[in-house]
């Protein structure tokens, strides 16, 4: 992500939330909430908004989802 954002640009990243699934399609997966993809990310990027979606799969289930937008911040 270092590498591929220009300073100033910006990335949307959707990923399960802390309070999604534990496993998708019976593998496990990794869940986040905001602030621990803002760690992932590190200081380099700010977090500038973030959304929840309950995403209903065509079997009914419901998977919680969060969507970040970041800026990569100039050196």
């Amino acid at each position: 992500m270092l590498r591929a954002v220009k300073q100033g640009g910006h990335v949307i990243v959707a990923m399960f939330a802390e309070d999604g699934p534990e496993k998708c399609s019976g593998l496990p997966v990794m869940r986040y909430s905001a602030d621990g993809l803002q760690a992932e990310f590190g200081t380099p990027f700010t977090l500038l908004k973030q959304e929840r979606e309950e995403h209903y799969t065509p079997a009914g289930a419901v998977q919680k989802f969060i969507y970040c937008l970041c800026r990569k911040e100039p050196n």
